[in-house]
């Protein structure tokens, strides 16, 4: 399985002209800062700003908030502009329970498929996110976190699920970095991987499972009782 940096498997315009290729860094640059917490919920973008910042025409800028838009980091309303998307508990809580789900049933299916392969991919991903961790650039964690768990739902063969899972995804790590816990540690956070990648490398499918689960409901601490009644 290739391993390639997550960046570039970001959505991209489908021409490759110098144009698109703009956009999609300044999409990059925009993710980052909403992210981040740089540019706060509720804050409005305006195209004609945003254009003189990055010394772009409008067009350029408006291709992309539409890829952010896409994930729900903005929201773009006929003659009202672009806000940046709240952040708010309900929505994230939401979120976790349906990349729960998604996860959980994809990873059976990669195991199914790949096995203990699963596991070499997974570590390189870990140590991009612990040297990210090292440097203390938490939005380069969160693109290789991200990265990990895309590849390893990619395994499952299941692509129309995927950019469901990215907006999970995305909006986790958004909630999670704009209210952190107490001191919390980025290596913790990249190390909390490994528990994943040792159930992989056994390919026992529940302890997978059971791994992954408890690896995601805990993102975010909503108490004990995240996944309802039943879970």
């Amino acid at each position: 399985m290739a391993v390639e940096n997550f960046l570039q498997r970001l959505p991209v315009p489908p021409t490759r002209a110098p144009s698109a290729r703009r956009s999609h860094n300044i999409y990059v640059d925009l993710q980052r800062e909403i992210v981040l917490g740089m540019l706060a919920p509720r804050s409005v973008l305006l195209e004609l700003e945003l254009a003189s910042r990055f010394e772009v025409s409008q067009g350029t800028v408006r291709e992309a908030l539409l890829l952010l838009q896409e994930e729900g980091l903005v929201h773009r309303l006929p003659h009202r502009g672009t806000t940046v998307a709240d952040c708010r508990a309900d929505d994230a809580e939401e979120l976790i329970r349906l990349r729960h789900d998604i996860e959980c049933r994809g990873v059976r299916r990669a195991v199914a498929r790949y096995g203990v392969a699963l596991a070499e991919p997974m570590r390189r991903h870990l140590a991009a996110m612990q040297a990210a961790a090292a440097s203390g650039d938490e939005y380069l964690l969160s693109v290789h976190d991200r990265a990990f768990h895309a590849e390893l739902f990619d395994c499952a063969d299941l692509p129309p699920v995927q950019p469901v899972l990215a907006r999970c995804l995305v909006h986790a790590h958004r909630f999670k970095i704009l209210h952190p816990a107490q001191n919390r540690d980025l290596l913790e956070t990249a190390n909390r991987h490994q528990v994943i990648i040792d159930a992989l490398a056994s390919a026992e499918v529940e302890q997978v499972v059971a791994a992954l689960s408890h690896h995601i409901t805990t993102i975010v601490d909503f108490g004990p009782n995240i996944l309802g009644a039943g879970a």
